[in-house]
């Protein structure tokens, strides 16, 4: 069996779909492996955004914290989907709480990393905001249908 760089895992992934090679080269260098078990913390909303992740396996659960019900599953991410964006946009803190639903492989990418990167080539940052661009729209649809189907509200 061939060990698989992090550079294959990427290129491997939706995301990084027709990305210029020479950036996936750039990304991978900001990347690793992590492993977190079933309900592991992942993040925690308020803290630094210093990461984000591309699921290999498992699924994520994206909490909002509601003081009189608690958490509040408002998206679930598999295998395939990026898990975070606010490491690219000031004040670089998470925004909900996430955690592990089950055994979770993903390459993780240092925020810090590629901000500079992204600083140094504005080509690069374009094309990734433009990605990340696509990912909170399909979310926040997502958002408004599920609060629709909440509240019974015509769609």
């Amino acid at each position: 069996m061939t060990k698989r760089t992090i550079r294959d895992l990427l290129g491997d992934h939706p995301f990084f779909a027709d990305l210029d090679p020479e950036y996936l080269d750039l990304i991978a260098g900001c990347g690793q492996n992590v492993v977190f078990a079933a309900d592991t913390p992942i993040a925690r909303e308020g803290e630094p955004a210093d990461f984000f992740y591309v699921l290999r396996e498992g699924r994520v659960a994206l909490d909002v914290h509601e003081p009189a019900r608690g958490p509040i599953v408002v998206a679930t991410l598999s295998p395939g989907d990026v898990l975070g964006w606010s490491w690219l946009f000031a004040p670089y803190r998470w925004r909900f709480d996430v955690r592990a639903l089950e055994p979770v492989r993903a390459v993780a990418l240092d925020g810090v990393c590629l901000r500079g990167k992204c600083d140094a080539d504005p080509r690069l940052g374009y094309d990734l905001v433009h990605r990340f661009a696509g990912i909170m729209v399909a979310r926040l649809e997502s958002t408004r249908l599920q609060l629709l189907n909440v509240y019974g509200w015509p769609a």
